[in-house]
């Protein structure tokens, strides 16, 4: 499974050129798979040094890093839920997204206007996320009372759960606040998960900083105000210059390294970015490995290793056997697979084996 993202914002703060630096970069790695499925999507590939030291060690012929989709929509504008603008028109293509990307303009720029005249990140934050708070009230509203007449006429628990649910989802949204915020457990998730709520989804904040700013190590008060709100709201925050990722893309793996080193970085805005998005969401990584190939592949904490065995291919998980595991770090002490089956750390686990971030797996199955 790929990772998901919606980029949103207003227009005007660099959405579009942070989106494109992302393309860019996916399409540097020649000998990976890239494909741009629509001019707003895009497949990036996630950075991960791990498969690459699995590589050294295995030596096969192919190397597949796993993928992080972006979903790039119009800029929003105040009224978008009622139709102003165009960002209204691509609501319904992040409602299947695992997570928001929130840009939000922290430079100042005398060529590039912004659409309400200043800089003033909260305020714009408060923008956007008011407009996306009346697209899913939208939702509930038109939901809550086919759903009561449900309920009166069938006694269901489930969807007596699922209006309780709605009934103080709608408080919350009345307040202005975003559905993440209610803390709702993973059976409530379930319930509602069929709904696209946008503001249920994890949301990590992007503060879109001037090159100067972002090389100095010195962002400045805006995006320090971006970061304090993210934490208050118990999300994440990011700090990075889009036209500096749009010129990092530009340049060969090596090249890029070296400029990072020039200003005493150890990696891109947009490779944090990517880290911080699999934290926020739940996600990790799990590794197979062999003559043909290496591969990173991209599962939701706590998921068996029948559940991953069936993100390979249906096959894995309706025949499971077993899963031979080793955690990468335990190979890359061992020296090869080999000297790691010898020192017996490789371990046979079952179905029900919770699989580990960092996990490589031969699963043993049989249809």
């Amino acid at each position: 499974m790929a990772m998901t993202a919606g980029i949103i914002g207003l227009p005007n703060i660099g959405k579009s050129t942070l989106f494109n630096a992302l393309t860019k970069a996916g399409a540097l790695a020649a000998n990976y798979p890239f494909a741009t499925i629509q001019p707003n999507v895009a497949n990036v590939l996630v950075p991960d040094p791990r498969l690459q030291h699995i590589a050294e060690l295995v030596h096969p012929k192919k190397i597949v890093p796993t993928t992080f989709e972006f979903t790039d929509i119009a800029g929003l504008v105040r009224g978008a839920s009622r139709g102003e603008g165009l960002g209204n028109q691509f609501l319904s293509h992040i409602r299947e997204v695992d997570a928001l990307l929130h840009v939000i303009r922290c430079f100042e720029e005398d060529d590039v206007v912004h659409v309400d005249g200043s800089l003033n990140p909260l305020r714009d934050i408060e923008t956007v996320e008011f407009e996306l708070t009346v697209a899913d009230y939208d939702i509930v509203e038109k939901r809550l009372p086919k759903l009561a007449k449900q309920v009166q006429l069938k006694a269901d628990l489930m969807l007596n759960q699922e209006l309780e649910i709605l009934k103080r989802i709608e408080q919350a949204l009345q307040a202005g606040k975003p559905i993440r915020a209610l803390a709702l457990n993973e059976t409530e998730q379930r319930l509602i998960r069929g709904y696209g709520f946008i503001t249920a989804k994890p949301i990590i904040y992007v503060a879109n900083v001037s090159e100067n700013a972002w090389l100095s190590h010195n962002p400045g008060p805006l995006a320090q105000a971006v970061v304090a709100h993210a934490q208050a709201q118990n999300q994440e925050a990011v700090i990075i210059s889009a036209q500096i990722e749009a010129e990092l893309a530009t340049l060969e793996p090596s090249d890029k390294t070296e400029y990072l080193s020039a200003y005493g970085l150890t990696e891109s805005g947009l490779d944090t970015l990517i880290a911080k998005a699999y934290t926020q969401i739940g996600y990790q990584t799990f590794f197979t490995a062999g003559p043909q190939e290496a591969r990173a592949w991209t599962f939701r904490k706590g998921m068996s290793a029948a559940e991953c065995a069936g993100i390979i291919h249906s096959d894995f998980a309706r025949g499971f056997i077993r899963a031979e595991t080793v955690h990468v770090n335990a190979l890359l002490q061992a020296g090869s697979m080999t000297q790691a089956k010898e020192k017996g750390l490789v371990r046979a686990e079952g179905k029900g084996y919770t699989v580990q971030d960092g996990d490589i797996i031969l699963f043993r199955f049989n249809v």
